[in-house]
């Protein structure tokens, strides 16, 4: 980098440099020693390899951010059209004009603050946050910004709903206020299916003989257009159901190309969230004394039954598609604290169990323990006791 400092006719001195494209860069300064530690700084962010052309980040944030979404092809669509509608109406709004240059982390701290106090749910803010945070990543990626500005901004907290898990006889009632849906009350019930898997089930990949559902694919609502794509998170999975649930599930794919839907509306087309819940289940969740519910919260039942019948977190995280362990315990970590009580319990019975010589120390209500002889004291070479 060949750079030089000179004072212009107006008193002020002008830095420049030009980099590796030959372009030049300059600013002017009212002193001549911050003029050279400008240059001198990019002479060592250069050295470093960590220069970066200021040029690249005059882009403003609205072709920014069109550029990031139009390079999003991994997404999902449902994903995309969540993405979309955070880009359009909580980050353009306030930073579409904006130079990413520009952009400061009290900048975004200022605009979670204004956002939280619009009255946004916490949940809202916090996705607005990750949309705006991921732009400028990718900025940071593209060599146009040292950092980003987004990470670390304070965010609101998200006071999860507390779940709410059905028993068996509820669930049952649930399913018989449902009337002709009643079947599929039950299979979210008793397998934990998501809605959209539930509602993209079609009838081939049900098998009755291994009691299983096969979950390849999920539907979805996009900009009123139903979109069949992968499951959540992309797990392909097999799913049991109880044997209960046979001869129903047969009644409905009997005949049936295994192409068609397993659960349909009443005109034969694919169940659309909100149509059956105004229509089917929130009349029956009154009807069942359970108003408030919703059908994702069957998902959180089945795990809950799936527990108590004795499925380990293994077991319960292959059922309901999540990707790891991990994030089943996160979600349902309570639930598997009665199980430790049982194990504290057998453990405790196995101890019990042992030979009584050798269980004596550990008993609270057995004999008292014999009291030692005294300790033998030596003085002189003899024994005092």
């Amino acid at each position: 980098m060949a750079g030089n400092i000179a004072r212009r006719p107006n008193g002020a001195w002008r830095a420049r440099y030009r980099d590796a494209r030959g372009n030049e860069h300059a600013q002017h300064f009212d002193r001549k020693v911050d003029a050279q530690r400008w240059l001198s700084s990019v002479e060592i962010a250069q050295a470093r390899g960590e220069w970066l052309d200021p040029s690249l980040a005059q882009v403003r944030i609205g072709t920014w951010a069109q550029n990031w979404l139009d390079g999003q092809v991994q997404l999902k669509a449902s994903t995309r059209a969540r993405y979309e509608l955070a880009v359009r109406r909580q980050v353009l709004p306030s930073w579409a004009g904006v130079p990413l240059a520009e952009v400061t982390y009290a900048d975004v701290g200022s605009w979670v603050q204004q956002l939280t106090a619009s009255g946004l749910a916490p949940a809202t803010v916090r996705y607005a946050h990750r949309v705006l945070a991921l732009i400028l990543e990718d900025a940071v990626r593209d060599g146009r910004l040292p950092r980003n500005p987004a990470h670390g901004v304070r965010l609101p907290r998200v006071v999860s709903r507390e779940k709410t898990f059905l028993s068996h006889q509820q669930v049952a009632d649930l399913a018989a206020a449902a009337g002709s849906y009643g079947t599929m009350v039950n299979v979210l019930a008793y397998t934990g299916l998501r809605w959209g898997e539930a509602a993209g089930l079609r009838a081939g990949r049900v098998d009755l003989t291994r009691r299983r559902l096969a979950i390849v694919e999920a539907a979805s609502e996009v900009r009123g257009e139903i979109i069949f794509g992968t499951p959540k998170t992309h797990q392909r999975r097999s799913v049991p159901f109880p044997r209960f649930l046979t001869e129903p599930l047969a009644a409905l794919v009997a005949g049936e190309d295994p192409n068609d839907m397993v659960f349909t509306s009443p005109d034969g087309h694919v169940l659309r969230n909100t149509n059956f819940r105004r229509r089917v289940f929130d009349p029956a969740a009154r009807q069942a004394g359970l108003p408030g519910l919703t059908p994702h919260e069957l998902r959180h039942t089945a795990a809950s039954l799936a527990v108590a019948a004795g499925a380990n977190i293994k077991a319960v995280q292959q059922m309901l598609g999540h990707a790891s362990a991990a994030m089943t315990l996160d979600v349902y970590a309570g639930l598997f604290a009665d199980d430790l009580d049982a194990v504290a319990e057998r453990l405790d019975q196995a101890v019990m169990r042992r030979p009584a010589a050798n269980a004596d120390y550990l008993r609270t209500d057995g004999p008292e323990t014999p009291a030692r002889p005294p300790s033998r004291v030596r003085e002189g070479g003899r024994d005092l006791r």
